[in-house]
């Protein structure tokens, strides 16, 4: 008999705050600032485009592009992240290609460089860089997603100032900064940086991002350099409350079907699995705890950048054979985080992997085990769940049960669809009427 326990889906409900018309938006928004009064005809303008997966971020920097085209200026895009994609111009440019942000879609020219200038020193003492298209351009748009960071915590996190020092910064900058967050905390590099930035660099405006629970857009805000860090504060607020969570603060296994630089920085958001502060568990006052967590494989547009594979105990060896372990270097060491390289038992196949891992969870049994099966971090509105955690399921009113009890849908290699929970097949009728007569298995 399987010691698998059986599994039921689940799909969550988060708040709906969404923005009807991305396009209209942010033209309403760059219009609400009076660019007018600063943009001349024929100027040019530097647009970023960022390593992250956001939702609709093509049509996003397309609309930029076009409002910039109707004052007569010159927009023109510029890949902005830092050491990712391999640190190389080419790899930065297929990576948003591969969001669809490419020239015929946005209507404007990409220009992808490694090169950078040296602004200034701060006053810690080491040179604060700045992407050298971007610096050469009469103005630059920052455009970035506020959300909170997968390491620090604070008022400012992820978002435009982030951009503006790590993803302008190109992998010299990214180096550096990541270098004194070992010596400074991140809010202190962060203003410190920030303020030489938006001194000397012609920085124009921030178009600030903030995503729902369902992958949409839930809110843009277009943003003058000078209130940058107050918004930034504001926005990060909301970001939080928004954020897709997991529904259960205990586990003892969590399934993840992909993960990487597109779902999150460190490939997993541990503000999703609560390892921020420590690679291996959560720290005393944060949740979820998850005593393992195995990993599937990598998304396509990682490009073979497994940061954060360290984060989990186990992983198929199809997962490390997808490793470009050239990126994945790069990053790490002009990250410093060498933890989240460290490779986890690899498995021949899923099943193997899975029943690895529930034999080391306590002395639970792995029938009785706590088990969740997700997509990737970012994509949490339905989740499966192992039998013994449906009447508590049942139970929570922000959460709907829609499928029957069943078994794992392994192949007879032992593996799950290569869609994941995506191709899981669900007997939806049997979610109304059916699901509560299946036992658990014991």
């Amino acid at each position: 008999m399987s010691q698998v326990p059986q599994i039921f889906r689940v799909r969550q409900q988060f708040p709906r705050v969404q923005v009807a018309d991305v396009a209209a938006e942010v033209r309403d928004q760059l219009g609400r600032l009076k660019l007018d009064q600063r943009i001349k005809p024929g100027q040019s303008v530097a647009i970023t485009a960022g390593s992250r997966g956001i939702a609709n971020i093509h049509l996003i920097l397309r609309a930029a592009a076009q409002y910039f085209q109707s004052l007569g200026a010159r927009p023109f895009i510029v890949p902005s992240m830092g050491s990712h994609a391999g640190a190389t111009a080419e790899g930065q440019q297929r990576m948003i290609e591969s969001f669809g942000i490419t020239e015929a879609f946005c209507g404007c020219p990409i220009r992808s460089s490694m090169e950078t200038v040296v602004v200034c020193q701060t006053d810690q003492g080491f040179p604060v860089y700045f992407d050298r298209h971007a610096f050469t351009a009469d103005h630059v748009l920052v455009c970035g997603r506020i959300k909170p960071h997968t390491d620090f915590a604070g008022e400012i996190e992820s978002g435009l100032m982030k951009m503006m020092l790590i993803g302008l910064g190109n992998h010299d900058g990214a180096k550096i900064y990541h270098r004194a967050f070992q010596d400074y905390t991140f809010g202190q590099i962060v203003e410190s940086v920030g303020r030489e930035v938006l001194a000397r660099c012609p920085i124009v405006a921030g178009l600030a991002i903030v995503e729902n629970g369902y992958e949409d857009t839930a809110k843009i805000e277009a943003v003058l350099p000078a209130d940058f860090l107050v918004r930034e504060k504001a926005l990060l607020v909301i970001a939080r409350e928004l954020l897709p969570r997991l529904p259960l603060e205990r586990l003892d296994l969590l399934v993840v079907d992909e993960m990487g630089k597109n779902v999150s920085g460190t490939g997993m958001d541990t503000n999703v699995i609560g390892r921020k502060f420590n690679e291996s568990e959560a720290l005393p006052d944060e949740f979820p705890k998850i005593r393992r967590i195995a990993v599937r494989g990598l998304t396509e547009a990682t490009h073979g950048n497994a940061l954060g594979i360290g984060m989990s105990e186990f992983c198929t060896r199809r997962l490390v054979d997808q490793i470009d372990f050239g990126a994945l270097t790069i990053n790490c060491l002009t990250s410093g985080r060498m933890a989240c390289a460290k490779l986890p038992l690899a498995f021949d196949n899923d099943r193997q992997m899975i029943e690895a891992a529930l034999s080391t969870v306590g002395l639970t049994e792995p029938p009785r085990s706590r088990i969740l099966w997700i997509r990737n971090t970012r994509e949490l509105l339905e989740l499966e769940c192992s039998a013994v955690l449906l009447d508590e399921m049942r139970r929570r009113e922000n959460v709907e049960v829609i499928s029957a009890l069943r078994d794992f849908p392994f192949d007879e290699g032992g593996n799950l669809p290569a869609a994941g929970i995506h191709a899981a097949n669900l007997n939806r009728s049997a979610a109304v009427a059916g699901y509560a007569a299946a036992p658990a298995r014991h």
